[in-house]
């Protein structure tokens, strides 16, 4: 049996010698190893998939690291890790301390941009092109960007910057929504072919010469000639938005046909200015499930290969249940519409979009756009809810800041991923939000305890007024039973709820940390500690009437919240206890001042301490000297006592 072509390959160069049908033999093992893989890790499998070829025939033309290939978001990486020597660390894919799923300059030489969010690989691009030609140095610049990311507003503000200064740099354009007919296809093919021939050309800039030297014709007829040949160009060329942008675009080609791809890479390769492949893939390709439900293996954990399906037992997700309840709010409001940037399945938004389509949005990668548009609605009476997970709401600050918040619109953002989310990595970890959010004003902020807290949320948020978000993390719930919003009873109090009474120490917590608090409590009550514990519910307003009440009763205050410390909720409380004139021991459990590895959410809660033993550990250092805290709680008391 012939020795797999995959174990020959440990760097790009050593694809130089092989023929185009070892090549696609190649591209085979690559697809078997990714399956067998990523089937025990969870990971990007689909949009890998997809791109097999494509990676393929990049390394066949390029020679990383120097030549620089940037990976828009870069969940498309796979392959390009396993052919840049990395194939023997892949078991570790996503795994603490092991390999990132996406392009990391610390990982090698041969990312030499670290991504993880959309539309930024043209900005990069450009910057490097710029730097390369200050520099005097010469080496080829590549950008490979979906065609989801090009739904975003910076990769054409990028386009059109790029076009602008005219220099050399490849996009290359994966478009896995197979939407190009057959025969446009082929005539583009073929018109690639000739407008990239260096005779093309030579004969184009001969031929203009020689027109303009006979005077009988001279400048006027040459544009005249030139506007017969762009109205030719509009007729049969697509993508003609990049030729008015400044680049030359060829394509579209077969994504999955390596000779041909080669061949159109080679001639890119050797023109100048900018350059736009544009290629066609499919995504999930060569994997029967992953063709067939290509979201569902966008991102997924570990599966099942024969079946497709996930390993494990299946509880309701905070996304399932937040999507669920919009549907029971919006039949009883029909003022209630919803909004996803191009995430309708990820947020949980798909049920609703199958039971309102003229009340659901889907505006694409672009959540700046997303929050505007929110605004617009919200003037006019609609009730806007904005589903964006923590890491890419970031990217729509002002927009909240000034569109929705500075007018007291009453948009809802709904912030699924809300604190650790594992194996993402630093790029996707939700654990801003709280601090971004939490000083603009006017702003609510809210965090459940479990699913069913979550629910009641949604429906305070919708009947409340002002800007609001409701942020909740990743995954499975706590597994509590889920109760009648539309009940009386079952209203949200608006404030925060102390499940514990205690006399020693006050933790106060957010989202489903509480039920740690309550873990760590029981643990403390054993040993002769006994500790209150708040689920605090409303992150921004407090609720300081029942904070400071607890707090002086016990003197000790403990903060727990699955976000950066800076700015968070812990930051909140001693905000308002300086404010109060309140002098007590408080500790903040939180994220350190650092960015948030890929590791699961269990490993990652450990090594910041956000578990019960962690919580138990920090109260008793706290509580180590018995005096202390009883001195303090006096000195707290007078202080409010006495405060005019």
């Amino acid at each position: 049996m012939d020795t797999p072509l995959l174990d020959k390959v440990n760097g790009p160069s050593d694809l130089r010698g092989f023929s185009i049908s070892h090549l696609h033999r190649l591209a085979e093992e690559i697809r078997a190893f990714l399956i067998e893989s990523v089937s025990g890790t969870g990971g990007h499998l689909a949009p890998n998939l997809g791109v097999v070829e494509l990676t393929i025939a990049l390394h066949s033309v390029f020679s990383c690291p120097h030549d620089k290939l940037i990976w828009d978001v870069g969940h498309q990486s796979y392959v390009h890790k396993i052919l840049t020597g990395r194939k023997e660390e892949f078991s570790t894919l996503r795994q603490y301390a092991g390999l990132s799923g996406f392009p990391k300059r610390a990982e090698s030489k041969c990312d030499p941009f670290d991504t993880g969010h959309s539309s930024t690989s043209i900005s990069a691009a450009l910057g490097m092109a710029l730097a390369r030609d200050l520099n005097g140095e010469d080496y080829n610049i590549i950008a490979v960007i979906g065609d989801g990311a090009m739904t975003g507003g910076m990769a054409f503000e990028a386009l059109n910057h790029a076009g602008h200064m005219g220099k050399n740099m490849i996009v290359v354009l994966n478009d896995n929504e197979m939407s190009i007919s057959e025969n446009v296809g082929a005539l583009a093919g073929y018109l690639s072919r000739m407008r990239t021939d260096p005779k093309y050309y030579k004969h184009k800039e001969e031929m203009e010469l020689m027109l303009k030297k006979i005077p009988s014709i001279g400048p006027t007829v040459v544009k005249a000639i030139e506007r017969i040949k762009d109205s030719f160009k509009y007729l049969v060329v697509p993508g003609m938005i990049f030729e008015e942008l400044g680049f030359t675009y060829l394509g579209p080609i077969n994504g999955h046909d390596i000779a041909l791809m080669k061949t159109v890479l080679e001639r890119a390769k050797k023109s100048h200015g900018p350059i736009i492949v544009h290629v066609v893939t499919r995504k999930g390709k060569g994997y029967k499930p992953a063709e067939d439900n290509p979201d569902k293996f966008h991102g997924i954990g570990p599966f099942d290969i024969d079946s497709g399906n996930g390993k494990g037992t299946k509880k309701a997700s905070y996304t399932d249940v937040f999507g669920s309840t919009l549907c029971e709010i919006a039949e009883q409001n029909e003022k209630v519409v919803a909004i996803s940037a191009a995430m309708p399945s990820g947020t949980g938004l798909t049920k609703f979009q199958d039971r309102f389509p003229k009340r659901f949005f889907d505006v694409g990668i672009a959540e700046q756009h997303a929050v505007t548009m929110a605004a617009g609605l919200s003037v006019n009476g609609y009730i806007p809810v904005v589903a964006i997970y923590s890491t890419f709401l970031q990217r729509a600050y002002d927009q909240i800041l000034h569109d929705v918040s500075l007018q007291g619109l009453h948009v809802i953002f709904a912030i699924d991923r809300a604190g650790l989310v594992g194996e993402d990595g630093e790029t996707h970890q939700g654990v801003f939000d709280v601090s971004y959010l939490r000083h603009i004003p006017g702003m609510t902020v809210m965090a459940p305890k479990d699913e069913n807290e979550l629910r009641l949320m949604l429906k305070a948020a919708v009947e409340a007024k002002g800007p609001v978000a409701v942020r909740y993390p990743r995954g499975a719930g706590m597994g509590v039973p889920l109760t009648d919003i539309d009940c009386p009873d079952n209203k949200l109090p608006r404030g925060a709820d102390l499940l514990r009474e205690g006399s020693d120490i006050t933790i106060a917590a957010i989202g489903p940390l509480v039920y740690t608090a309550l873990e760590a409590a029981e643990s403390l009550h054993e040993e002769g500690i006994c500790a209150a514990v708040i689920n605090a519910r409303y992150i921004k307003p407090l609720d300081e009437e029942c904070l400071i009440e607890n707090i002086l009763k016990t003197g000790s205050l403990l903060t727990v919240e699955e976000n950066v410390l800076q700015g968070g909720f812990g930051s909140a409380v001693l905000e308002m206890l300086n404010r109060k004139g309140i002098n007590i021991q408080v500790k903040c459990m939180g994220i350190a001042d650092e960015f948030v590895s890929h590791g699961t959410p269990d490993i990652l809660r450990q090594k910041y301490g956000l578990t019960s033993q962690g919580i138990i550990s920090h109260v008793r250092e706290m509580l180590s000297g018995e005096d202390e805290p009883k001195k303090l709680r006096k000195t707290a008391r007078i202080k409010v006592l006495t405060k005019p």
